[in-house]
């Protein structure tokens, strides 16, 4: 796989391809952090497109030549997680010079996982944020998730169980870094 040109922005036409590859991520990229009944649940309550994200230009996908390999995005909106089916009303957007840029919805095709495919999408969102004037990022991690996130300089902040419509509780974790251009590679 070429390695610099096929990120790029995503858009409306991807759509089924990103929910394929939310599905294929969660469901294999999970086990072993979460029960099959939490996963079950994620992938219906939370796991989705956030079709904002779109809209607003900050979600990237990287192609491979099977399809969609990695998607990931960042957000100056205050919705911290979740697809479109979590959403009950309007998403604002942030002040960059008192809040965090959020860090949103990365996922990686199981067979494109640990090739360094999430830390490019990282990179060129923590660079965009910065570009619109952010100086810190806020996500909340899942716990397949949250080992990556540490690893690029993220702390916990706080843990969240998540009780979900079908009645499954799930753990998260709200996660804060800084942005530096110093640290944009790491």
């Amino acid at each position: 796989m070429e390695e610099k040109s096929n990120l790029r922005v995503a858009t409306f036409d991807d759509v089924p391809a990103l929910q394929a590859l939310i599905e294929s991520s969660a469901r294999d990229l999970s086990k072993g952090y979460y029960s099959v009944e939490q996963i079950d649940a994620v992938v219906a309550h939370v796991f989705g497109v956030d079709t904002q994200l779109i809209v607003d230009g900050s979600y990237f996908t990287i192609e491979a030549p099977d399809g969609l390999a990695a998607a990931g995005g960042w957000s100056a909106r205050r919705t911290l997680y979740g697809g479109d089916q979590m959403k009950a009303g309007a998403d604002p957007l942030l002040d960059p010079s008192t809040e965090p840029a959020r860090i949103r919805a990365f996922f990686v095709h199981p067979r494109w996982a640990r090739r360094g495919l999430a830390r490019r999408l990282y990179v060129a969102c923590a660079r965009a944020a910065w570009d619109a004037g952010f100086r810190e990022l806020e996500l909340m991690a899942t716990r397949p998730g949250e080992p990556f996130y540490l690893a690029l300089g993220f702390t916990v902040v706080e843990r969240v169980v998540a009780t979900l419509p079908s009645g499954v509780t799930v753990p998260f974790a709200r996660m804060h870094r800084a942005i530096e251009f110093g640290n944009l590679e790491a």
